[in-house]
């Protein structure tokens, strides 16, 4: 599947369908106030051969308190109470683009985006929305945060994928 990402601008969104009522509804009716409100970016991926958005992603500021680290993690960090980090909020993928690796290509895109900002950010962040997007996370390198209550709290350190972003 070939396709490019780029900033949602004024698309059409009512085609897409991921199937998760939750996030078509937050796709069609939600994203563009938040990102006015500058709440969020949102980034869409469009298959190239016919423009059509086959999936899309939120980016927006977050921090994760240090508590909240692996022990082995905070040693490396300064004793600050929070590090800055970068909230993957939302990632679907149209039903019709299933299986074929897009979800994790645009998550390696929205890694790409924020290393290559000038905006320091020390991990990416995502909540999951059920045991299969805990796995998908997982599958690509990301660990449990440390949360009482949150327990689908995944985090991953960006130096790690800015190392495998340069092999690739």
């Amino acid at each position: 599947m070939s396709f490019r990402t780029e900033p949602l601008g004024n698309r059409a969104r009512d085609p897409f369908c991921c199937g998760v009522e939750a996030l078509d509804r937050y796709f069609h009716r939600q994203v563009t106030q938040d990102i006015r409100r500058r709440l969020t970016a949102c980034y869409v991926a469009l298959c190239s051969d016919s423009e059509r958005i086959c999936g899309f992603y939120t980016l927006s500021a977050c921090h994760i308190a240090l508590p909240d680290l692996p022990a082995e993690t905070t040693r490396k960090l300064p004793p600050y109470p929070a590090i800055p980090a970068v909230r993957v909020g939302r990632l679907a993928v149209d039903q019709e683009c299933r299986g074929q690796g897009l979800g994790s290509a645009m998550l390696v895109d929205a890694a790409r985006r924020v290393i290559e900002s000038d905006i320091a950010a020390f991990a990416l962040v995502v909540d999951a929305k059920d045991d299969q997007a805990v796995a998908f996370y997982e599958h690509h390198g990301f660990s449990r945060l440390d949360l009482e209550g949150a327990g689908r709290a995944l985090f991953i350190p960006l130096k790690g994928i800015a190392a495998r972003l340069k092999r690739q």
